[in-house]
């Protein structure tokens, strides 16, 4: 017998089947929630970011994979942010704050001095970034960036 996600798995990949969207947006969101019944908010993420299906920017929310893809999604929350109304802004900035508790939350199980600790908290840093100008973040990330990059010019 299936287990209990792998049942919300699979009725996602047959609503999907049947839909054949060409990218996952509200309207969309809806419908899969009333065909999958109730289900976690983080969970129905999860499912949708694996999917394999393109998603908008306030469906897939806050990526922390790696570094690269937290730049990838905090950017394109960034300009949801500043093209949207005042409830769009609200709930992009709810994303960054849930994303930002569940990384403070992450960073408590590993050490500081380990590779996973010392990227939770550059990526801790570049969410409370974001949540104090979104409008600079792209260009604090990017000269945040480019002083992270060893200089050529030292390794010689």
């Amino acid at each position: 017998m299936a287990s209990r996600g792998n049942a919300k798995g699979g009725q996602l990949r047959s609503w999907l089947d049947e839909h054949k969207p060409a990218r996952i947006g509200d309207r969309e969101l809806e419908q899969i929630r009333a065909a999958l019944g109730r289900v976690s908010e983080s969970y129905l993420r999860r499912l949708l970011r694996s999917c394999g299906v393109p998603l908008h920017p306030l469906i897939e929310g806050v990526v922390q994979a790696d570094l690269p893809a937290l730049a990838r999604t905090l950017l394109a929350l960034e300009q949801e942010y500043e093209a949207g109304d005042a409830q769009t802004r609200r709930r992009v900035r709810q994303l960054v704050i849930t994303a930002k508790d569940h990384c403070r939350w992450t960073l408590r199980r590993f050490a500081e001095e380990t590779e996973r600790g010392r990227e939770k908290r550059e990526a801790l840093l570049w969410m409370n970034t974001w949540l104090e100008n979104p409008p600079v973040f792209r260009e604090w990330l990017s000269m945040r960036q480019r002083s992270q990059q060893p200089d050529p010019r030292l390794e010689q």
